[in-house]
């Protein structure tokens, strides 16, 4: 008797839709899944990547969450400032933003630099800032495999922002 778990997908017979989270069907002897909202996602059981067939995009799961891989600043921009969004509403603030090593090259030209302040020496050193907040990237030598699948960390506090740096993501 074949073992009933080979029938489906790698991730199951079920996973929540990346996009809308409500749990989606695999498709039997194939590798996709099929959201009625968002239309068919394919597992691909190699490289453990979801693709989403009509758009393309790209998703991995590390600890039973999707993350989406990015392929343009935009998209992780864009997530960047939800996640901000939702600490506003938490009444958190974040005090820095900590991106995987992988997107430095893509985040680049994107990230606005300022001068920080150096006491020891007359030279200041640029740190990049998005929406107001210091930006680093994980270290080069961090190769945890959390960090080839998660995009990004934000570094909170309780509080709103005194200086709503981000602050287009406000309510009235």
């Amino acid at each position: 008797m074949v073992e009933p778990s080979l029938h489906y997908p790698i991730f199951g017979a079920e996973i929540p839709c990346p996009h809308c989270r409500q749990m989606i069907p695999a498709l039997t002897l194939t590798d996709s899944y099929l959201c009625d909202r968002h239309g068919a996602f394919e597992a691909d059981p190699e490289t453990e990547i979801l693709v989403h067939l009509q758009s393309s995009r790209q998703w991995k799961r590390w600890e039973n969450q999707w993350y989406r891989q990015h392929t343009h600043p935009d998209g992780i921009r864009f997530e960047i400032h939800e996640a901000l969004d939702r600490l506003y509403i938490k009444g958190l603030r974040a005090t820095k933003i900590t991106i995987a090593q992988r997107y430095q090259t893509l985040m680049g030209r994107t990230l606005e630099f300022k001068l920080v302040p150096h006491s020891e020496s007359g030279s200041a050193p640029t740190t990049p800032h998005l929406y107001g907040l210091p930006v680093h990237f994980q270290e080069e030598g961090d190769r945890q495999s959390r960090w080839q699948v998660v995009n990004f960390e934000l570094a909170t506090e309780p509080g709103a922002p005194q200086r709503y740096p981000y602050y287009y993501l406000g309510y009235e």
